[in-house]
């Protein structure tokens, strides 16, 4: 995958514009880094390699800077002579589940999905739904990075496309999701959805409402001043003490953009990417509907996890990160669930698309199809190793790529890996969206996990270049 920075061609942002292609798609500072300008020529140049026939899709979260970014996209797709559908503020698995649905050549989703409210983003979707690749990305970044720009040439433009308003379409989105749960309900069923100011109020509370379930909103407007603001799956307490106060029997959290999720019980215990993979993973394999009992994961799972599934007979495969690398696996294994702890899950039999809302239906279905409380339902699932994730912030994203090059962290690494040997494992890694190192440590004893944590935490503080 390419690292460039991105430059607008013809555009002077000078050499602080740090926008580029990352585990998402493209993200930055909405103005800043990713300015109007950026977003005019991805739109243009990403025309380039979708299918010529079709329209283009076009959603957006709530962000306050979602409105300016659409419009260049906008610009830049009517530009290459392309037919845009606007289908506005919507969930990302909107927009992959209707360019199935409407034959589009493609789509964009404007987010920054669990980032603060200043940045933005935009994820790029083939015409199967699927992230582009590498290889297309790597196309658009030589028009916008390569050559032609440093030369400021610029496109001739020969014929335009229109832009049409079509928010309707979000109603087939939403119909799909109580399709994914044809024939079940949530009658009586108390449950609590945090819908984090973001794209999940488009439709979050009308679907489980319309199952019969007794809901709580806590965040139910569309607000980019907010979104993501101490809510919703990047922090849980709001919900949780929304649950205890409701004496509801399930939480649902979802980030800004709805294709994750995460969920409390009535114990105010957390249910992550990975007990949602244990426990609807259990479900088909009781049902003979897990293909050689296998689920694909990431190197982020819980390493509780893994042992138990296993004993139970089951296989796992571990993955970078990303979703576009679980998809990778599934697709190649023929798996039929696979996602992330951080409660990005993609089901083979609902179009391998992270959708928050449709895993959290399927949870709550599940369980009071099963007769179960999620609490009772997370009581069968793994006992998870102690695990501690700190987020370094570095001022340059050249820092997170030397950290491997940096001999006192290596030598720590490999002193807490022997010293814990097989109880224990560390794993750095650069964020794909944030100029952050990520330090995790998983072990049998809490006390593993939190001095080794510090240490090496400390250690890239002290020689890296931190913010």
């Amino acid at each position: 995958m390419a690292n460039n920075a991105m430059h607008p061609v013809g555009t002077p942002l000078g050499a602080n514009n740090n926008t580029n292609f990352g585990t998402d798609g493209v993200r930055g500072k909405a103005g800043t880094e990713l300015t109007p300008a950026l977003a005019l020529q991805l739109g243009y140049w990403s025309s380039h390699v979708l299918p010529r026939q079709g329209p283009v899709l076009l959603g957006k979260d709530s962000r306050q800077s979602g409105d300016m970014i659409t419009a260049a996209l906008t610009a830049g797709l009517t530009a290459a002579g392309r037919e845009v559908l606007l289908v506005d503020l919507c969930p990302t698995p909107a927009i992959p589940y209707l360019i199935k649905q409407t034959g589009a050549a493609g789509g964009f989703m404007v987010s920054a999905s669990h980032n603060p409210p200043e940045d933005n983003g935009i994820k790029i979707f083939d015409e199967q739904g699927k992230k582009i690749d590498s290889a297309k990305q790597i196309f658009i970044e030589s028009k916008i990075t390569g050559e032609e720009a440093s030369k400021h040439v610029q496109p001739t433009l020969r014929s335009f496309g229109k832009s049409y308003q079509r928010h309707e379409l979000i109603k087939d989105y939403q119909e799909s999701l109580l399709n994914s749960v044809a024939g079940k309900s949530l009658n009586g069923v108390s449950i609590v959805l945090d819908l984090c100011w973001g794209s999940a109020t488009a439709c979050g509370a009308e679907v489980f409402a319309a199952l019969g379930a007794d809901i709580k909103v806590l965040h139910g407007e569309p607000n980019g001043a907010k979104i993501n603001v101490k809510c919703g799956s990047t922090q849980l307490d709001p919900l949780r003490k929304a649950v205890f106060e409701c004496k509801a029997e399930m939480g649902f959290a979802f980030d800004g953009d709805a294709d994750r999720m995460l969920a409390i019980d009535e114990k105010g215990r957390v249910i992550d990417g990975d007990h949602v993979l244990y426990l609807w993973g259990s479900t088909l394999k009781d049902r003979g509907e897990l293909p050689n009992n296998k689920l694909i994961t990431t190197v982020m799972s819980n390493l509780g996890f893994e042992r138990d599934w296993k004993a139970k007979g089951g296989l796992l495969e571990r993955t970078p990160v990303g979703d576009q690398n679980v998809y990778a696996a599934m697709m190649e294994t023929g798996a039929a669930l696979g996602g992330e702890q951080s409660g990005h899950i993609l089901s083979a039999a609902h179009g391998l698309c992270g959708d928050g809302l449709l895993t959290a239906l399927q949870v709550a279905t599940i369980c009071h199809e099963q007769n179960l409380t999620l609490a009772e339902w997370r009581d069968q699932s793994f006992t998870g190793f102690p695990q501690k994730l700190v987020n370094v912030s570095l001022s340059s994203s050249g820092s997170q790529k030397n950290w491997k090059d940096c001999e006192p962290i290596h030598q720590a690494v490999m002193k807490a890996e022997t010293s814990m040997g097989k109880n224990g494992r560390v794993l750095l890694r650069p964020s794909g969206t944030e100029p952050l190192l990520r330090v995790m440590v998983e072990a049998k004893d809490q006390r593993d996990v939190d001095s080794w944590t510090s240490h090496l935490a400390q250690l890239v503080e002290d020689h890296l270049d931190a913010a």
